[in-house]
């Protein structure tokens, strides 16, 4: 049975099983087309260069998950790695996520809710955070750019909703397949890793490659207009990838995550005028044109930005050149009981080459000057060290190990 696709099993009865326990805004919708011609079918390769769910050309729903790690061993750590990889790689190409036991008296290899789905384009991205270097004598291998994050301006953030130890990002175009993708993977991890916590997302909030149109995040901008694209191979070397000659050498071709988790004010934004909502952001909101231009891609003139507005004080010509990946979603948790308020906002997701010499300095003149502050909150923050992509017969983080 392990070489039993999805598709061919039991059709697509199985597509609606979990709509009820996680929400119909997450899971409605089902896996037909991306926008940009790409079929449900679609799988995307899980081995290669780099791992897939950086570059890939975004989808449209996200699972990510972090862990913590109770292995008592690195060797036991190194056989998680290794039946990670391989249950990743037979889920994104749409297959079960382990051989069937055929054993009544034993669970099943796979958890099921995926049977009869199609791959969807679904990514499994793992990644590794500074605290797992602490313990199993890895100290000596944690990279540079891997120590924590500083406390930034603004932050207010939650514990119960930051950091780990690893973490698992799925993207899909089918929620359900995401889904799937995460939960097998902590099934199998059981004894191993314990979730830290796990962030849902619907309707990405970038553009990462050109073939896909520009999206709007949920204060109804157009986002992420700038974004590097997976086709700029030259910034994609210089800001994103890890280099050959960087240090360490197990991380070259790989890069580093940093999450955010930004709660935005739904309410208090949604009674602010056009104008001020313009003002804040730096662009026409329909139109998507930067203040100053008449359509979305114009070219940016920082002068006739307001000098708080968040377009100009993200922009590479603020920050001395320096940019990010941006691969985000939107999210939906419910209300908060306390302020009786939507829950909602944004999961940031970026990948760059160094985050303290990128992500850090961006969000301290964020954290300190945008007006977009008086509408969001940085509520959740994690960093994560992405390895480069797995050879057939290999397991991701194998150079750690060597």
């Amino acid at each position: 049975m392990s070489g039993i696709t999805r598709r061919r099993l039991l059709g697509t009865a199985a597509g609606a099983t979990a709509a009820g326990a996680f929400g119909a805004g997450y899971l409605a919708g089902g896996a037909g087309d991306d926008g940009s011609g790409r079929a449900a079918s679609a799988s995307v390769p899980f081995h290669g260069e780099h791992q897939a769910g950086i570059a890939t050309a975004a989808q449209d729903r996200l699972v990510f998950a972090a862990f913590d790690v109770t292995a008592g061993s690195a060797g036991e750590l190194r056989e998680l790695l290794r039946e990670w990889t391989g249950a990743a790689a037979r889920m994104t190409a749409g297959k079960v996520a382990g051989p069937d036991n055929d054993s009544q008296l034993a669970p099943p290899d796979d958890t099921g809710e995926a049977v009869g789905l199609a791959p969807s384009r679904l990514t499994v991205t793992f990644g590794f955070g500074p605290s797992l270097f602490d313990r199993f004598g890895l100290g000596g291998k944690r990279p540079a750019a891997l120590h924590p994050l500083p406390r930034l301006p603004g932050d207010e953030l939650d514990p119960d909703r930051s950091g780990g130890d690893l973490c698992v990002q799925a993207c899909a175009d089918d929620p359900q397949v995401a889904f799937h993708a995460v939960r097998n993977l902590a099934r199998l991890g059981r004894g191993s890793v314990v979730m830290r916590w796990c962030q849902l997302g619907f309707g990405r909030t970038s553009t990462t490659s050109r073939s896909q149109a520009t999206p709007r995040n949920l204060m109804g901008f157009k986002d992420g207009t700038y974004n590097i694209r997976a086709e700029d191979t030259d910034l994609m070397n210089d800001h994103v990838w890890v280099g050959a000659s960087d240090s360490p050498a197990w991380m070259r071709g790989g890069t580093y995550l940093v999450a955010r988790r930004i709660r935005m004010l739904i309410e208090v934004w949604d009674r602010a005028s056009l104008q001020d909502q313009e003002e804040t952001m730096g662009r026409k909101k329909i139109s998507g044109a930067p203040l100053g231009g008449s359509a979305e891609f114009d070219p940016i003139k920082l002068s006739a930005l307001p000098v708080d507005s968040h377009v100009r004080l993200a922009n590479p010509a603020t920050n001395g050149g320096e940019r990010i990946l941006r691969r985000g979603y939107s999210f939906t948790d419910g209300m908060d009981p306390d302020l009786g308020q939507l829950d909602a906002g944004l999961f940031f997701i970026c990948f760059q080459r160094d985050p303290h010499k990128q992500f850090v300095p961006i969000q301290r003149r964020l954290g300190s000057n945008d007006k977009l502050n008086e509408y969001i909150k940085h509520v959740g923050s994690a960093l994560f060290a992405v390895p480069p992509g797995v050879r057939p017969g290999g397991f991701v983080g194998e150079g750690l190990f060597a």
